[in-house]
């Protein structure tokens, strides 16, 4: 393959990324019918929903074989996971990348329904707790959620769901390898015999790292059973995840990115980030009597990691975890032909630890020592009611309200102020340390979300919709109690955010297209101000187009893309002058795919990505200009049983940076991969 002229088909692709395209198959005898559980907690057609649902299903996830997450949700409009090292990652919807102790509070990250952090717990790399890779499909909401999610639902929804099992018996096993000393083996079983049907789906991989000592292993595993009773059915996973990895930090100086002689470079080589997780739930479903269905699902969460700081002074070590147990409830009655009803109340009792400890010596403002070390009792509870209204034959109404309350105990367990651990003062002019620690305390937050909306058919192909909603997110724990520069106490209140969009949407046998235009403003954001102190006060405002398009261009040739333009901007002076733009926010973000059946045991794809140029700092003072990269996959079968996948990554060999920032003077990157190759043998039976 020539490779010098495949430059000029990534600039044209790159030209063509403000028509902004998005990942949902046609509706052709070839396709299967998308369906939807992340809005209501039922299977829903998208297309009745005026909140804006991208699904990545079963097919791409396995043509893809994202070693990473970033991988795969570039497919989602508006969507972008910032590739950090290894498995760790920042996510970005409808907004920049969200950065600090408590910014992934503003989405809400979920595997079959079930969040997989508690509302007060989040964690910026949490997407790596879930089976993603062997899922069954991925749905993503942008912007802010509907009644059955609530806090954390602020700039959307990203819903792993669990595959089902099989109806007959089911096989597969495969094995996978890559640059960089890396390895994947997956298994995966299934059966249904009468009543039962279960699925075990499990991998472990392996990574050397393409940066110096910036390797970790991985493990995976999701356990499912179902079970169809004449009165009952009940669906439960039990979910595990281990994380090792070696972590590698930014590289420093301008354009790095670009110099071959430091792309490996890793200035961090004892950092590293362990991680293990445990979920599980059961799902209890009924019919009851007048066209009502009740479901509960109670669920339990265990987490724990431990990861060296790399980025703090003094590199220090946290350890931190949570334990929690839950239920959802969900009543769903079909008022009257036109009136559908759903309501049920969601309430959760967590357990978090948090500790932070400095082993090298202590200088200035850093002691040696610990510098945190707490636990945080949470009570979590809401209550909330929607439903859909046909208000005619061509138009119908979704509209739902949520009421949250959470609650907070928080014990210090060590000395409170912030002095070193053992009460000296720090070597500092006054005397006072960096880290400080409030006295033991409790909080209250309590808000109403809501959103309602309409999806009205034009003609047998076009419908109009709009939707209005209303979204906060209750402080995170670590913005609570992480407290710095002799702040002792936070005052904080919630995050708010208010939502407009309208929307075009149209459907024929081998084309669809799905388009929006939205407005968000966030106020009362939590901020860390000049004193380091947190804070709210900050409002930003976010404006956008997204466009959703798929084309069976033939039977056997399938094109797909999408994409977003977005302008996101700080609305007040609190961080920076009113109208620059946020930092880490790529007005453009675009992909699209040519999928070619080219017989019936080979499957072809090409696909592009492209990421216009973003600001590094709030200032709008320096930039990363951007990147486009090509990927392409190769499925071949040989017969029933045998397959194997081709897959290559950045085939031009570009250099580009994963993610890019500027701070105390510097311009930072992660580094992207060069071009590489992985190949996949399976075997099914």
């Amino acid at each position: 393959m020539n490779l010098v002229r495949l430059r000029p088909l990534s600039l044209l692709l790159a030209g063509m990324s403000p028509l902004l395209w998005a990942d949902q198959a046609p509706s052709t005898s070839t396709t299967m019918e998308q369906v939807s559980v992340t809005a209501s907690r039922t299977e829903r057609d998208p297309q009745d929903l005026s909140v804006v649902i991208s699904v990545i299903d079963q097919d791409s996830l396995d043509r893809i074989g994202h070693t990473h997450i970033s991988e795969l949700l570039s497919r989602a409009p508006g969507v972008w996971i910032s590739r950090g090292n290894g498995q760790e990652h920042l996510t970005a919807i409808r907004s920049g990348v969200l950065t600090g102790a408590g910014s992934c509070g503003a989405f809400y990250f979920a595997e079959d329904g079930i969040p997989l952090r508690g509302p007060g717990f989040c964690n910026v790399n949490q997407l790596f707790d879930v089976n993603s890779e062997q899922a069954a499909r991925i749905e993503v909401i942008r912007g802010p959620g509907t009644a059955v999610h609530g806090s954390n639902a602020l700039n959307g929804v990203i819903n792993i769901v669990s595959r089902a099992p099989s109806e007959t018996p089911e096989t597969q096993i495969a094995a996978e390898g890559g640059p960089n000393d890396y390895g994947r083996l997956k298994f995966s079983h299934s059966n249904t015999v009468g009543k039962h049907g279960y699925r075990i789906s499990a991998h472990g991989s392996s990574d050397g790292g393409y940066k110096e000592d910036s390797g970790y292993n991985q493990q995976k595993l999701s356990l499912r059973h179902n079970y169809n009773g004449a009165a009952w059915s009940v669906q439960s996973l039990l979910s595990a995840a281990n994380l090792q990895q070696e972590t590698a930090g930014y590289v420093l100086g301008k354009d790095a990115y670009k110099d071959d002689s430091r792309k490996r470079e890793n200035p961090n080589p004892d950092a590293y980030r362990n991680s293990k997780n445990v979920r599980f739930y059961s799902r209890f479903e009924r019919d009851g009597t007048q066209d009502s269905h009740f479901v509960v699902t109670p669920y339990l969460r265990y987490t724990d990691m431990s990861f060296l700081q790399h980025f703090l002074p003094g590199t220090p070590l946290e350890e931190n975890g949570e334990r929690s147990v839950g239920v959802q409830t969900a009543f769903y009655q079909q008022s009257s032909d036109k009136l559908t009803l759903h309501n049920g109340f969601d309430m959760e009792l967590s357990q978090a630890y948090l500790e932070q400890q400095q082993d090298s010596a202590g200088f200035g403002p850093f002691p040696q020592g610990k510098h945190y070390d707490y636990e945080v009792d949470a009570r979590y509870f809401a209550w909330f009611v929607g439903g859909d209204y046909e208000i005619n034959d061509t138009t119908r109404l979704n509209f739902g309200g949520r009421y949250d309350i959470q609650f907070y105990d928080y014990d210090n367990r060590m000395i409170s102020g912030n002095t070193a651990d053992d009460g000296t003062p720090c070597t500092t002019g006054n005397g006072a340390c960096r880290y400080a620690r409030p006295d033991d305390q409790s909080e209250r937050f309590r808000n109403w979300s809501f959103h309602g909306g309409v999806v009205h058919q034009l003609n047998a192909h076009h419908s109009f919709t709009a939707n209005l909603a209303h979204g906060f997110r209750a402080p995170q724990a670590s913005e609570l109690y992480r407290l710095q520069n002799q702040q002792l106490t936070s005052k904080l209140e919630e995050e708010l955010l208010n939502s407009a969009e309208i929307g075009l949407r149209g459907e024929w046998q081998d084309f669809s297209y799905r388009s929006a235009v939205y407005w968000l403003q966030k106020d009362d954001v939590i901020i860390q101000d000049s004193n380091r102190q947190n804070i709210n006060g900050g409002r930003t405002e976010s404006r956008g187009l997204e466009l959703e398009v798929n084309w069976a261009l033939t039977e056997q040739l399938l094109w797909r893309l999408q994409g977003s333009y977005g302008k996101h901007q700080y609305d007040n002076d609190a961080l920076t002058k009113a109208g620059n733009e946020l930092d880490t926010a790529p007005r453009q973000l675009a992909s699209t795919q040519l999928i070619w059946q080219a017989t019936p045991s080979t499957v072809l794809s090409l696909e592009a990505v492209h990421q216009s140029e973003y600001f590094l700092e709030a200032d709008n003072r320096f930039r990363y200009p951007g990147h486009t990269l090509l990927h392409a996959r190769w499925v071949q079968h040989y017969g029933e049983h045998v397959y194997s996948v081709v897959r290559v990554n950045n085939i031009e060999d570009i250099d580009y940076a994963e993610r890019a920032d500027y701070a105390f003077g510097n311009y930072r990157y992660f580094i992207g991969e060069p071009r590489s190759v992985f190949v996949e043998l399976g075997v099914n039976f």
